[in-house]
């Protein structure tokens, strides 16, 4: 049975892979990115602290991440748990180039 199980995981391997990486992941790591960045700014802008703007920015890139998945569901396109990933990858690395801001 565990060769069986391991055979359909190799075959299935190419694929696997390709729902994680690609131009489309690229783009959800990008746009987060930007929205963390943009939401950030607008709190510091607002004289909002740095700890409560991070945290406004990172509930901007979820609500907007979900929403976009939503988006394609009602579109006929699969809701994608990899997408949100990338989503928060993108919404973490820019927190984190942030952090070192003045």
């Amino acid at each position: 049975m565990m060769r069986v199980l391991v055979l359909a995981a190799a075959l299935n391997w190419p694929f696997a892979l390709n729902r994680w990486f690609g131009a489309d992941k690229v783009k959800h790591f990008l746009m987060s990115a930007l929205v963390q960045s943009a939401t950030y700014s607008a709190g510091r802008v607002a004289r909002i602290d740095r700890g409560t703007s991070q945290l406004i920015g990172g509930g901007a890139v979820m609500a907007t991440g979900v929403w976009k998945e939503f988006h394609d569901r009602r579109a006929g396109k699969p809701f994608s748990v990899e997408d949100l990933v990338w989503d928060a990858s993108g919404g973490f690395a820019a927190a984190a180039l942030l952090n070192g801001t003045r």
